[in-house]
């Protein structure tokens, strides 16, 4: 069929035939064309000139956050007004929502780039000795130089209250958050309100309660395990609700398809629910050992402060690599201080490792095997296959034998 051109029949007063399909001509928003970027480079003079001239003579306004602010706005002001001579109304949203998202997302990785560069900084002088990984702070006092001393006891500290809360939060949140979505009632909408309700729970409020219940009733002393048990009611409430999140959002086809199969609702949930919600149930616990790992006052009420190394979590107080900073930098020698910046330095390197065991463990896309898992999976298919044929076999000879009777 010829193509007919329907602008210049709308012109004639022609209106198109609506059998004839017509292809939409679609706008290429990714692709950058040269009038694209002399719209930018246009926009960022004008705003920067108009910018200049607001803050330098028409008003007496001053500030770096102020300049950024006007600039931006007139930035996006004259973008859009340049893109409008090229393009519709719905295009130039369009570039306005995309020039907006980068902004936004480019201020978020800044001031994270800016608050590690920071850090790093200030805290170099301590991380180049090695004394620093390898040392308590038993032997070393306010005035001692950098060579003496170091933060090893809040590192071990901080592993063994994280790794407390987490073998104890993890199954009781994927627990909770398996019966929020699987057994809707009455009652899990309560279950529901009240964890979101804990999100908002101070963590102060969550020390005090562990003090006041193991501290004060049962074990009459601070330690690393209450603690842990203070980090893991702030971790709780995120975890469930992160993966309350995440497993509702797993395809219901899919669970029908293992009902049609004659799955029971739990072996549903097993090998299929869990399974397609992986990378989401790894953020979850990703989110809630960020939140937990950074507690400074649960670990101040409920564990104490002590610069002497301690492995017992359950007698004796133990600190954590945030009080840790918290103590270092309150003081006012230049040393503590830099102590403090680099134990900040080694708490975001430990989170950062953590994350990437968590995304390597958990981070695998729905239906994604491991070879453990590929082995696994082909020694079972494996011995189905021979149990069909044992019984295909077993059968043809029953009913050769029938036969032959």
């Amino acid at each position: 069929m010829p193509s007919v051109d329907t602008t210049k029949r709308t012109v004639l007063g022609v209106r198109p035939d609506p059998s004839i399909d017509v292809p939409e001509s679609k706008v290429a928003l990714r692709k950058v064309r040269r009038s694209d970027i002399y719209s930018v480079l246009g926009s960022l003079a004008a705003s920067l000139a108009l910018t200049g001239l607001i803050f330098t003579t028409l008003t007496p306004f001053n500030g770096a956050i102020g300049f950024f602010v006007v600039w931006f706005v007139s930035f996006v002001v004259f973008y859009a007004l340049l893109t409008s001579f090229d393009e519709d109304a719905q295009a130039v949203r369009d570039r306005i929502a995309g020039v907006v998202i980068r902004t936004l997302a480019a201020i978020v990785v800044g001031v994270l780039v800016f608050v590690i560069v920071f850090t790093a900084g200030k805290g170099w002088e301590v991380l180049v000795n090695a004394n620093f990984f390898t040392q308590d702070m038993s032997d070393a006092g306010p005035l001692d130089p950098l060579i003496v001393g170091g933060i090893i006891h809040a590192v071990v500290g901080t592993l063994i209250e994280i790794a407390i809360a987490l073998a104890i939060v993890i199954p009781l949140g994927l627990a909770v958050a398996v019966y929020l979505t699987e057994i809707p009632s009455k009652f899990s909408r309560i279950v529901r309100t009240i964890v979101e309700a804990m999100t908002a729970l101070p963590s102060i409020v969550a020390g005090l309660f562990i003090y006041a219940t193991l501290i004060m009733i049962l074990t009459k002393q601070q330690s690393g395990f209450a603690a842990a048990m203070a980090i893991g009611i702030m971790m709780l409430p995120i975890i469930i609700r992160s993966a309350d999140v995440a497993l509702r959002l797993v395809p219901g086809t899919l669970k029908e398809a293992s009902y049609a199969l004659g799955s029971s609702q739990w072996s549903t949930v097993r090998y299929v629910t869990l399974p397609t919600a992986k990378s989401g149930l790894a953020t979850s616990i990703i989110l809630g050992t960020a939140r937990g790992i950074g507690e400074t006052s649960p670990v101040l009420l409920c564990a104490g402060f002590t610069a002497a190394m301690n492995w017992n979590p359950f007698e004796g107080p133990m600190i954590s690599l945030p009080l840790a900073v918290f103590e270092f930098v309150k003081s006012p020698e230049p040393t503590m201080i830099a102590r403090g910046f680099g134990t900040a330095v080694v708490l975001l390197g430990l989170v950062l490792v953590m994350f990437v065991i968590a995304r390597y463990f958990g981070g695998k896309g729905p239906g994604a095997l491991s070879k453990g898992q590929l082995k696994a999976r082909q020694r079972h298919s494996a011995r189905d296959l021979e149990r069909i044929t044992a019984a295909n076999e077993q059968s043809t000879s029953m009913s050769s034998d029938r036969k032959a009777q």
